[in-house]
C-alpha cells in the first residue's frame, strides 16, 4: 500500500508564500514523475507542476515563475514553493507521483488527499 501525504496549505494574503510538502511512504520501489495539482471550486483539476526523478521541471503557464517545484528523491518527498501568491490561486491542491510497488509491478499514479490553500486579504 503506497500513501501520500501533503502539509503546508493555510491562509495567506496577496503576494505572500506558501511552502506545500508532499510525503509519499508503503510499499516503494521507485518514483517516477512527481506532480502537483489543484482543484479550485467548479472547476477542473489542473496541472501546477511535474517533477521528474531526475529534477526536470514543468510549470503551467499561469505559474511560470511564481512557483518551485523540488523532490528529495532519498526522503520520498516533493514539494511546491509557491511565492506571489494571488487570490486566483485558491484552490485545493493535490499532489501524485507514479510510483512502482515492486521490481516486478507496473508503475500506476497514486494520490494525496489534498490540503487547501486560500489566498485572501
Amino acid at each position: 500500500q503506497v500513501q501520500l501525504v501533503e502539509s503546508g496549505g493555510g491562509l495567506v494574503q496577496p503576494g505572500g508564500s506558501l511552502r506545500l510538502s508532499c510525503a509519499a511512504s508503503g510499499s516503494i520501489f521507485s518514483i517516477n514523475a512527481m506532480g502537483w495539482y489543484r482543484q479550485a471550486p467548479g472547476k477542473q483539476r489542473e496541472l501546477v507542476a511535474v517533477i521528474t526523478s531526475g529534477g526536470n521541471t514543468n510549470y503551467a503557464d499561469s505559474v511560470e515563475g511564481r512557483f518551485t517545484a523540488s523532490r528529495d528523491n532519498a526522503k520520498n518527498t516533493v514539494d511546491l514553493q509557491m511565492n506571489s501568491l494571488k487570490p486566483e490561486d485558491t484552490a485545493d491542491y493535490y499532489c501524485n507521483g507514479v510510483i512502482q510497488s515492486t521490481r516486478w509491478g507496473t508503475a500506476r499514479v497514486y494520490w494525496g488527499q489534498g490540503t487547501q490553500v486560500t489566498v485572501s486579504s
